[in-house]
């Protein structure tokens, strides 16, 4: 990337809208304001402009901001145009800025990834801002803000110089070995220090799969018989026609899924084909992957005709909750005969009784990942790979015989590299345009 580049972009969202936003940064942007609108505002304050093109032609009334490069979110001179949200008013705009020298369209992310480059965020602070942007629910939301904060990149720098630190010993100690002011028996206290430390990242690295689940969703799987009822649970449950239903046993033969916002948590419900010998090549693949999907889900509902019971499949692992359907043909009201059921939750898909308890029961199965969103965890599997890579690293140096203090030395500075891999400190150029393009234009 060019020093001598000015980017712009959209940075709003859709059009038409109420206000549009058009954001400029690199060198030129201070030139372009001032070109743009005949005067440069104050650093950071709003001001009321007309807006022309190079031969003077009006094309919207809008505010203009600039913020100077060392306080800017890219670290580069930037400027906004805050136009009316119009189609035309913004192609106008964006058509006048593409023939000024030196200006050039934004890519996806450049925005962000700029402001990596002049060191204003590290990588793991970009990849909480994407996740910031798609949030879809609150739990989305407060881990993505959280995640922004920056903690995770003074826990992996954290780490990673106390193994710098205890490189420096051991180094010491191997090449100055005959010198008084060296103790001998240092080396014994930093393998202490670096199995505590191993410990530490390994726990860390196997809070993934919490984070997994707040990021993309809880996935809840129903399986059942055939005409248990599943398709009609989940069309009451997302209360739209998702899936068809009819009297005919195998009619879902491939997987169905919706997501749900309960409780704040998304919810990725899936319905699948019914469990029974299979009678046909096509069912029978429906019913591998509904077996695969239940093996891979954070919790399984097994639905059973109340009056047709069948066996539990074996799907070893995962959270079970067995639901009765059909309780409207049950002789007392569903909230009566709940007590004396052996089921988690009775309920009638068909009248939507008992729907409310199931979906509280949902509630109460998702808020335990939920209520983690607070924490630091790795939320990106290239952390975890990262995490895994610094964990071996250390085994094989813990591993090693004490008078092996070359090898094990090389071993922890594979492993404080990886660390520093993870923020972007060291060695990650191969990386940025594989994360960077996750972002939208603008951003």
């Amino acid at each position: 990337m060019s020093d001598s580049e000015t980017i712009f972009a959209l940075s709003s969202g859709s059009l038409p809208s109420g206000i549009a936003v058009i954001r400029l940064s690199g060198p030129a942007a201070r030139t372009t304001l001032e070109s743009m609108t005949g005067v440069l505002p104050p650093a950071r304050q709003a001001r009321l402009s007309a807006i022309r093109d190079r031969s003077g032609q009006l094309l919207d009334r809008g505010l203009c901001l600039f913020f100077p490069g060392s306080a800017s979110f890219t670290g580069e001179d930037c400027a906004e145009l805050h136009l009316h949200g119009g189609r035309a008013v913004v192609a106008s705009v964006l058509s006048a800025l593409s023939l000024l020298p030196g200006l050039r369209a934004a890519e996806a992310g450049e925005f962000t990834k700029r402001a990596f480059l002049n060191g204003k965020i590290d990588l793991t602070g970009a990849e909480a801002l994407s996740d910031l942007i798609s949030a879809e629910t609150e739990a989305q939301q407060r881990f993505a803000l959280s995640n922004s904060s920056g903690r995770h990149r003074k826990l992996y720098q954290d780490w990673r110089q106390s193994l710098l630190n205890a490189r420096a010993l051991i180094e010491a100690e191997l090449d100055f070995a005959d010198e008084s002011d060296v103790p001998g028996s240092v080396a014994q206290k930093v393998w202490q220090e670096v199995q505590t430390l191993r410990d530490a990242i390994a726990a860390h690295a196997a809070g993934y799969r919490n984070a997994e689940i707040i990021r993309d969703g809880m996935k809840v799987v129903i399986v059942g018989a055939p005409n248990a009822g599943k398709s009609s649970l989940l069309n009451a449950l997302v209360q739209r026609e998702a899936a068809i239903v009819t009297d005919e046993p195998g009619t879902t033969r491939d997987l169905v899924e919706v997501a749900l916002d309960i409780g704040g948590m998304k919810i990725l419900l899936t319905d699948t084909a019914g469990l029974r010998r299979a009678e046909g090549r096509v069912e029978a693949i429906g019913i591998e992957r509904t077996l695969e999907r239940a093996r891979e889900a954070d919790l399984v509902l097994l639905l059973e005709d109340v009056h047709r019971p069948v066996a539990a499949p074996n799907i070893p692992d995962v959270p079970l909750l067995r639901v009765g359907n059909k309780a409207d043909r049950l002789g007392p009201p569903v909230e009566r005969a709940v007590g004396r059921s052996e089921y988690d939750c009775l309920i009638s898909a068909k009248t939507g009784a008992g729907l409310d308890a199931l979906m509280e029961s949902l509630r109460q199965s998702s808020q335990v990942h939920a209520a983690r969103a607070g924490e630091i965890l790795p939320f990106r599997l290239r952390h975890v790979e990262r995490l895994g890579e610094a964990v071996s690293a250390l085994d094989n140096a813990l591993s090693k015989e004490s008078d092996d203090l070359e090898l094990r030395a090389e071993d922890l500075r594979i492993a404080s590299h990886a660390l520093g891999q993870i923020s972007g400190d060291i060695d990650v150029e191969d990386l940025l345009d594989s994360i960077f393009a996750t972002f939208c234009i603008g951003k």
